[in-house]
């Protein structure tokens, strides 16, 4: 078996879900767009619009600023290349996957998370409804369909009408998906058929364990080296297909074991994995990146111990609330609380930390450049000074 340094581990990862590599030269086309996720596999969607939604993020941080319609674009618009699934949570993935994917949607029943599955068992005749409205009316909104559907009330949550839960049984399922977003972000739902490319939907349907390969491969990829429970984690797959699929891609030469420095879990090292001497990177990284994913391999890749603090009480907070690593070189050299005040026109910083080991002086002028790269893209006029952290006072003059 090969053996690796936590060095060599961590410019693999960073090279293999594509950090480091020249920024386009000349206008952002679609073409650029689809190399990100050609290294990504996908891209997480949330709904925290503090600085920028999270699906948004990663090909900014690895390509610079771009034209967000143009990923807009690719999911909302025929010819489509992205459509919104449950892939690595609420995810755009490529269409060519759906095929990979429908294993979970034959699964909805048991699956679907909450109360989308309870409505789908005690309400089939509302389920059924709703589909036939979707077909007669979309591309519709929950919020077009739902006045005629009683919202239970006097509960915590989201509180969803009984529609909406039925819509997203229904996207789990996938009959329906979306055929895009309305300003405010809501899905609006259309038939799957109406939305997918033909060729997709016409693909044929591959056995649950061929899928995991597939998943488990894209995993792979774009984490360039990583442990079982990491590539499971990706499209969030079964221990038992994970493992299946990872032993058929060792027999198959795809995966390579390998020890990594520092690592208890057995490692595994795609074929097409390379080792660059050196990333040249200087980029916010959202939490919601793949890189970053999944926090014990990020703490032992890049001694980086990250926790979102959004849901924690403010009081208890470490960090600040949307708090962004700052990936420079193949470390991560601060970490800054982010917030775009879009009526005032400017990027607030709310705090800025240093990290262990990275040159303060350095790592400030390097964040400096990076959030007013960030500033722009985001049509802001100006940053305001950080109010907190270590590295706030050296970032004081940034505008």
């Amino acid at each position: 078996m090969d053996s690796i340094s936590t060095t060599q581990a961590r410019r693999i990862a960073l090279a293999a879900t594509g950090f480091g590599a020249a920024p386009p030269r000349g206008a952002v086309t679609a073409r650029h767009l689809r190399g990100v996720v050609a290294r990504t596999g996908l891209l997480q969607i949330d709904s925290v619009s503090v600085l920028q939604r999270a699906h948004y993020m990663p090909i900014y941080s690895r390509i610079g600023a771009y034209p967000t319609e143009l990923l807009d674009r690719a999911s909302a618009r025929r010819p489509r290349w992205l459509f919104e699934y449950w892939g690595h949570e609420a995810s755009l993935v490529p269409v060519e996957l759906q095929p990979a994917l429908r294993w979970r949607m034959a699964e909805a029943h048991t699956r679907a998370w909450g109360g989308p599955r309870k409505i789908a068992s005690e309400r089939p005749d509302l389920v059924a409804w709703v589909l036939d409205e979707v077909a007669r009316r979309g591309p519709v909104t929950a919020a077009e369909i739902e006045e005629d559907v009683p919202r239970a009330t006097g509960h915590w949550g989201w509180n969803w009408s009984d529609a909406k839960k039925a819509l997203e049984f229904l996207f789990f399922a996938g009959d329906i998906t979306s055929a895009g977003r309305t300003a405010s972000f809501a899905r609006r739902y259309d038939l799957t058929e109406r939305v997918l490319p033909a060729d997709v939907v016409n693909l044929p349907t591959p056995s649950p364990a061929e899928a995991a390969r597939r998943l488990v491969e894209i995993a792979a990829a774009g984490f360039g080296v990583a442990a079982e429970p990491e590539l499971r984690d990706y499209f969030r797959l079964s221990p038992a297909a994970s493992r299946q699929a990872v032993a058929e891609l060792v027999e198959a030469e795809v995966l390579i074991p390998v020890a990594v420095q520092g690592w208890r879990h057995q490692a595994y090292l795609h074929r097409d994995a390379r080792i660059p001497r050196r990333i040249h990177a200087s980029t916010v990284v959202s939490p919601f990146d793949p890189l970053i994913w999944e926090r014990h391999r990020t703490e032992r890749l890049f001694d980086l111990r990250y926790r979102i603090e959004i849901y924690v009480p403010e009081a208890l907070r470490v960090h600040g609330y949307y708090v962004l690593p700052f990936l420079h070189g193949d470390r991560f050299a601060a970490r800054v609380d982010l917030k775009a005040d879009r009526k005032a026109g400017v990027l607030r910083v709310p705090a800025a930390w240093l990290e262990p080991g990275a040159k303060a002086g350095a790592t400030a002028e390097a964040l400096a450049i990076e959030l007013r790269r960030l500033a722009d893209w985001l049509g802001l006029d100006s940053i305001a000074p950080p109010e907190r952290g270590d590295l706030a006072p050296l970032l004081g003059g940034v505008h």
